[in-house]
């Protein structure tokens, strides 16, 4: 009988670099303790910063076989690291010199987009957005379906008074009992983009609840129907849109006569582009405030319109539920860094959306 050799390490050469989060809401992690065990057998050479907000003890990656380092010694890193992250980085240093993969929100005007280009353009440095993995088009790595299933729960503790800050961390199955404890199981709801990732997060989390949900796609908004989508108690947003469409609420709908829309739920949350399809409103929400109130006109001759409209724009959704999603994400994203090196596969998508928004941007 022969004896299967061992297959050779795919990932010699590489050094992922896991930064600590900076925003204090962020316990998630891009690669969990069990993957990061794997792709250092399989080759890859793993640093992790220390964070005391990260839902994984540093142990956990000390007895994977990372190396610890302090927390923010990224910018020291040896020139060849790739520096991981989730959400945005701090301001400092001005000039970007190490590749890095994150969330960046920078290809489509957000608020401080250009800044952040113009630092790597200084430093020469690379962005590979973790929004633009994709693979013919379609995004191969996101954490979509828990965003859904968060923003959806808390539109329903929204609409039935219960959703009080600040916002902490919890798990699926606290998160459940708290809907079903506070939330009857009728009322009407629209998620659009439902057959997206996100958009399965949120059916599931209003099945969960009893609350049935129409479920609208792209073609159901070609040809907006504006009044049938107000006669929705609920509305949860998880279109993602690369060019302006008409949007589906403005402020002008506040006043809407019978209009039975009292939350939404954002969770795209593009507040700041110009694809913003809820222009009402136009900046993010917190945990500390989850929801923003938008009140009727108090002359409005319509009892419906008079019902006060509330709009929930977290923009770290999932880091309500950091096990869940970290352990969800990082099992779709250790494995596509064998092609990280040669920027193939969804690497090279990622590599050209950025060369061809640093070329518009010089």
């Amino acid at each position: 009988m022969s004896e299967t050799s061992p297959a050779e390490p795919r990932l010699t050469g590489i050094h992922l670099w896991m930064r600590a989060e900076g925003r204090a809401t962020e316990r998630r992690a891009p690669i969990a303790p069990a993957d990061a065990q794997a792709l250092i057998v399989d080759g890859a050479q793993l640093t992790v910063e220390r964070s005391e907000q990260r839902v994984f003890d540093i142990a956990q990656y000390a007895e994977a076989g990372a190396a610890i380092a302090d927390t923010g010694t990224w910018v020291d890193a040896p020139a060849n690291a790739y520096i991981v992250g989730i959400k945005e980085l701090p301001s400092e240093p001005a000039e970007l010199r190490h590749t890095h993969i994150f969330f960046a929100h920078a290809y489509k005007g957000q608020d401080g987009a250009a800044d952040l280009l113009s630092r790597f353009e200084r430093g020469g440095g690379e962005l590979l957005d973790v929004e633009y993995l994709t693979v013919n088009g379609r995004r191969v790595v996101a954490f979509g379906y828990w965003a859904g299933y968060v923003g959806a729960s808390l539109a329903l503790l929204q609409a039935h008074g219960a959703l009080t800050g600040p916002l902490a961390p919890t798990t699926q199955t606290a998160m459940d009992t708290d809907v079903r404890d506070h939330c009857a199981p009728t009322g009407s709801s629209l998620v659009i983009g439902a057959r997206g990732r996100s958009g399965r997060g949120a059916v599931e989390a209003l099945a969960r609840a009893g609350w049935e949900a129409t479920r609208w796609g792209a073609r159901d908004t070609v040809t907006l129907d504006k009044a049938r989508l107000l006669e929705h108690e609920v509305m949860i947003n998880c279109v993602v849109t690369h060019r302006p469409q008409e949007p589906f609420v403005t402020l002008d709908d506040v006043a809407a006569p019978g209009r039975q829309l009292r939350v939404i739920g954002d969770v795209t949350c593009d507040v700041t582009s110009a694809n913003n399809v809820l222009p009402l409103n136009r900046s993010v929400t917190t945990w500390n405030e989850p929801s923003r109130r938008f009140e009727a006109p108090e002359n409005s001759s319509d009892d419906g319109a008079t019902i006060p409209l509330d709009v929930i724009a977290i923009d770290n959704l999932p880091s309500l539920l950091p096990l869940e999603a970290s352990v969800s994400f990082s099992a779709d994203f250790a494995p596509l860094l064998v092609d990280l090196a040669h920027r193939t596969g969804p690497f090279a998508s990622a590599r050209n959306t950025f060369r061809q928004a640093t070329t518009r941007h010089a």
